[in-house]
């Protein structure tokens, strides 16, 4: 049984001309290619989100040295480049797809570069990857209403289900933004993990609703890379993001205060209305 802090990999593209905004958060093939070499020679088994979230609520074993490997949004790279990279070292992945971004029948426009097809989807579910929720058409989902959050969540959920054969398990919050009244849709629409942001080791303490992980960018080194992995320096390899992280959940707080400031000042302006008219009546 291991339940000490295991890195939990966030990747996004791979590609080797990403489009200009998927190039930050985008990964060279061999680049990654490298890196999962670099997994293979240190010891470290891959498991999956549901693996992981299952070992720790039930007190299973998990493998000596885990490691997830995981990919955001679903680009169409983590099917050409990934996963030949994968399969040489017997890994495995989990893949969080936004399904209104997928080319296909269900396809809502607004993704970033080009996306994965269902069937290739299906292809890397056939190869053992996990296929996760990450949202329709990936908005930030702690802005959102109460309608539109469900939706979005909800209708992710039913799609995967519909094209894959079976429920997905895992979720990953566009962005990393979270907050209680989305983890609470997440865990009511049936996915048992979600995943943040953090830029910090996974815990069990942290809750099956809002594991974090570290980012992997095409900045990053080998070097820095296998730091990350260790679980060494990764306070001073963040520490830029998270004082931009501080700072903007400030401004994402003032926005949620004005919106319920409005959303009530609403409420009580219908209220007058109504009493004013059946004082009329």
């Amino acid at each position: 049984m291991s339940g000490g802090p295991v890195p939990i990999l966030m990747y996004h593209a791979v590609a080797q001309a990403p489009a200009r905004a998927a190039y930050g958060l985008s990964v060279a093939p061999a680049a990654f290619a490298e890196q999962m070499r670099l997994l293979a020679g240190h010891g470290f088994t891959p498991v999956t989100a549901g693996q992981l979230a299952a070992a720790w609520r039930g007190g299973g074993r998990l493998p000596p040295r885990p490691v997830l490997i995981t990919f955001d949004d679903g680009y169409e790279g983590v099917h050409r480049y990934a996963l030949p990279a994968l399969a040489e070292h017997g890994f495995t992945a989990t893949v969080f797809a936004s399904t209104g971004w997928l080319r296909g029948a269900h396809d809502a426009g607004g993704a970033l570069d080009l996306m994965l097809s269902w069937d290739q989807l299906r292809e890397l579910a056939a190869a053992g990857f996990e296929i996760g929720g990450h949202s329709h058409t990936h908005p930030q989902l702690d802005q959102l209403g109460d309608e539109r959050l469900w939706f979005e969540v909800g209708h992710c959920r039913d799609l995967l289900a519909e094209e894959l054969g079976h429920p997905p398990v895992s979720f990953a919050y566009p962005y990393g933004y979270s907050s209680r009244r989305v983890r609470d849709t997440v865990r009511a629409a049936g996915f048992t993990v979600s995943l943040a942001v953090g830029n910090a080791l996974a815990a069990r303490r942290q809750g099956p609703y809002a594991l974090e992980r570290v980012t992997v960018r095409r900045s990053t080194g080998i070097e820095e890379f296998e730091r990350l992995v260790e679980g060494r320096d990764i306070g001073r390899i963040f520490a830029r993001d998270r004082v931009l992280t501080k700072g903007y959940a400030v401004v994402r707080r003032s926005r949620g205060l004005v919106r319920s400031s409005l959303v009530r000042s609403s409420l009580i302006g219908n209220s007058g209305t109504r009493k004013a008219i059946e004082a009329r009546v």
